[in-house]
This record gives structure tokens, sequence and C-alpha cells, in this order.
């Protein structure tokens, strides 16, 4: 089992900027990519950001050029670096991990939300 904890949401103004923290806690658990996605109100979830551990990274179009995604490999942690937020960023973020656990076909874990509100 992988357990993810969430940490930064909260609200913020438009045009703001905030951080997201995610770190994963387990036991013999090889973390191939961590990221971010994101659901608004009557929409789907959709991905933010993604990094893998070799450094590639993936952002949603609507994020480029505003959000960076870090990760501590050491540490087991990912960090999203969100800037000029606007009222459409405003959703439940979710923290994911992509890993390998010996003998478990789940390779999938989710953390439980946390809630960015971007004011006007």
């Amino acid at each position: 089992q992988v357990q993810l904890v969430e940490s930064g949401g909260g609200l913020v103004q438009a045009g703001g900027s905030l951080r997201l923290s995610c770190a994963a806690f387990g036991t013999s658990f090889t973390i191939k990519a961590m990221g971010w996605f994101r659901q608004a109100p009557g929409k789907q979830r959709e991905l933010v950001a993604a990094i893998a551990t070799g450094g590639a990274t993936n952002y949603g179009d609507s994020v480029k050029g505003r959000f960076t995604i870090s990760m501590d490999n050491a540490k087991n942690t990912v960090d999203l670096h969100m800037n000029s937020l606007s009222p459409k960023d405003t959703a439940v973020y979710y923290c994911n991990a992509n890993v390998a656990v010996p003998g478990i076909l789940k390779n999938d874990y989710w953390g439980q939300g946390t809630q960015v509100t971007v004011s006007a």
C-alpha cells in the first residue's frame, strides 16, 4: 500500500501563486512518476502536470507556462508551483503516484484531494 499526503491548498486571489506538495509513504515500492490532476464542479478530472523520475514532464494545455512541477526522488515528494492563477483553476487537486509494488497489480494511487479556490 502507498499513501499520498497532500498539502498547500487554499484560497488565493486571481494573479496570485500557490504551492501544492505531495509526499508518498509506504513499504517496498518504487515511484515511476508523480503528478497532479484536478476536478472542477461539473467537469471531468483532468491532468494538470506530471513528472517521471527521470525528469520528463507533461503539462495540461491550460497550465503550460504558468505551473511548474518538480520531484524530489530521495524524499518521494512532488511539488506543484502554480503562478498567475485564474478562477478557472478552481478545483479539487489530487496527487497521483504511479508506482511499482512487488506482487501487486495496482500501480496508481491517489491522494484525498485538496481544494484550490481562486477568487476574482
